[in-house]
């Protein structure tokens, strides 16, 4: 996933400095060329050699350093990031890279560096709250630094309080919101919907599907990375919630209905990909049937067709639906696209070893009114950003 991206970590003098080896793992484990420069300060909690050993490279903390393999180290450093995360950022260093300062090889580096540069704050609570220290990370973000804001919680000082860094996993996700992707979706709108819808048929049991939300939850991220404004009407599921995405939590049919008609006319491209349940209870009554043999039943009806139902849409508008068959998959997928006005349906059969309900991969075929195109079984995420890839192409 970033294969070939150059990431920078830089790391201060904070308790949280051992997290940081986690987040250095990740990144590698992602395929990133990872370079860590350290204060003296952070050598105090975590060795150099953790670093070198998990990134293969050198971990610079010297300006003058004269075996760093760089003809001048803090700027070739600065030129061959593609991003910059300072984790943990404590406050002295950030007071120093709001004012100028580069009395070090990272303040030197990051005076250099045109590259983004995330800086994730790590401090006592008072120390974070202090107003000079808020006045510093103003003044950041008015230069074009990006914080990530800090957590609340039990701190290692013993006060409670904001001051927390973000758990490396969180911090790994705005690197990859940074630089995972090429920003070719910036300045669309797009709504997506996700997971599965209930009906309850009493207090205790509903009617359902077996949807996990893993395929829409993927077209959420990767559209957001990609730089769109994103918009997720999730079904009940079990996945953690998308960081830099608009998430509306709905459970029945009618609630997506009215979540997606909300959201509908502002959207440049709708992507629906929610297992809606076919069938609620039906209102005319509250009684049940009662059979002879004792057994009860109760009578359905149809959930309201939400691509069906706000057709006509605004001009320009793209809509892809999804398709999931367990026979003809092409016939009635053709046939969804037709009745429906789509202009691009997604389709897999159910059947299929690695496609479906809750699998990390999919085979999916996408149809437009020209053409079917199947796709060879990938990741989620790769599919996500196959789909993407042929709406950008078609509009």
């Amino acid at each position: 996933m970033l294969k070939g991206k150059h990431i920078l970590l830089g790391v201060t003098g904070s308790i949280a400095a051992y997290k940081i080896a986690n987040l250095a793992s990740m990144l590698v484990k992602l395929n990133a060329d990872v370079h860590v420069i350290m204060t003296k300060n952070a050598e105090q909690f975590i060795s150099p050699i953790t670093f070198e050993t998990l990134t293969g490279n050198k971990v610079i903390d010297d300006t003058f350093e004269r075996n760093s393999g760089y003809h001048v180290a803090h700027i070739a450093m600065a030129a061959e990031a593609d991003v910059v995360m300072i984790a943990p950022a404590s406050a002295n260093v950030i007071a120093k890279l709001a004012h100028g300062i580069a009395d070090d090889m990272l303040t030197s580096t990051m005076l250099a560096c045109t590259a983004p540069i995330l800086v994730s704050p790590a401090m006592n609570t008072h120390m974070y709250e202090n107003p000079v220290t808020q006045e510093n990370m103003e003044k950041l973000k008015s230069l074009g630094y990006k914080l990530i804001e800090p957590s609340s919680g039990y701190l290692a000082c013993g006060d409670t309080g904001k001051g927390k860094m973000p758990e490396p996993e969180v911090l790994c996700e705005c690197i990859l919101q940074e630089i995972a992707c090429e920003k070719d979706m910036v300045g669309k709108k797009v709504l997506i919907t996700a997971g599965p819808t209930r009906e309850s048929l009493d207090p205790v049991r509903f009617l359902t599907n077996h949807s996990t939300g893993k395929m829409g939850y993927a077209l959420a991220e990767n559209a957001a990375r990609r730089g769109a404004e994103v918009t997720l009407v999730s079904g009940p599921t079990q996945l953690k919630k998308p960081r830099f995405v608009k998430v509306v939590d709905v459970i029945t049919a009618e609630e997506m209905f009215r979540a997606v008609e909300k959201e509908f006319n502002g959207q440049d491209i709708v992507v629906m990909s929610a297992a809606v349940a076919d069938y609620r209870p039906a209102t005319v009554s509250d009684q049940k049937i009662k059979k002879a043999d004792g057994e009860m039943s109760i009578p359905l009806e149809r959930t309201t067709d939400i691509l069906g139902t706000l057709t006509p849409r605004k001009k320009q508008q793209f809509i892809c639906g999804f398709s999931m068959e367990t026979e003809h998959m092409l016939e009635n997928s053709r046939g969804k696209l037709e009745r429906k006005n789509l202009d691009m349906i997604v389709a897999n059969n159910l059947k299929v070893a690695g496609a479906g309900f809750g699998t990390d991969t999919n085979i999916v075929t996408v149809i437009t009114k020209e053409s079917s195109e199947e796709l060879p079984i990938m990741k989620k995420e790769e599919v996500a950003g196959a789909i993407f890839d042929r709406i950008l192409n078609r509009i």
